[in-house]
């Protein structure tokens, strides 16, 4: 009962039942979800969580046109540089163990940021790998443009503009 005798909307709905066990499983996602924040992720499930929200100091200043690297910087600098936007939302299990894994995952397939160590035929081996990932559309990968990253859709200029960049120099080698 509410104050001055009215009765909660939802027994006009629902039988008494069904609102205990609603509430008992909103009570159940709730203290799931808590203790999916103290989850130790990487021994469960060996995902990389001790790097959330740092970023090694390795950097590579991009030597490229700025209209590649203004469309790199929205859809290929969070997962494959050392310059990772980490929003609050990557500090919150279960989306903090999922962008961990795929800033791991994507550092590890190229590292924009090691191009320092890395000589020129090196980088278009990379340049060239890269634009395979963008015309077959694996890259960006759908679930990091939707929901959270529209921007970093690739329109056809977009493309265009890259191609260009990745292809440069590869008919040189």
């Amino acid at each position: 009962m509410l104050a001055g005798g009215a009765t909660p909307f939802y027994r006009h709905v629902m039988s008494p039942t069904l609102a205990k066990i609603l509430k008992r499983g909103t009570l159940v996602a709730a203290l799931g979800f808590g203790l999916l924040q103290v989850v130790p992720a990487k021994r469960l499930f060996g995902i990389p969580t001790q790097d959330i929200g740092t970023n090694p100091p390795e950097r590579f200043v991009f030597d490229g046109p700025p209209e590649v690297e203004h469309i790199m910087r929205r859809a290929c600098f969070d997962c494959h540089t050392n310059e990772t936007r980490w929003p609050l939302y990557a500090r919150i299990a279960p989306g903090s163990w999922l962008m961990a894994r795929d800033v791991h995952n994507g550092r590890n397939h190229l590292n924009l940021s090691k191009w320092g160590d890395a000589d020129e035929e090196e980088r278009q081996t990379d340049r060239e790998n890269a634009w395979e990932q963008v015309e077959s559309g694996a890259m960006p990968p759908w679930f990091y443009v939707f929901p959270m990253h529209h921007d970093a859709k690739l329109s056809d200029a977009d493309k265009a503009t890259l191609k260009a960049y990745f292809l440069k120099n590869a008919a040189q080698k």
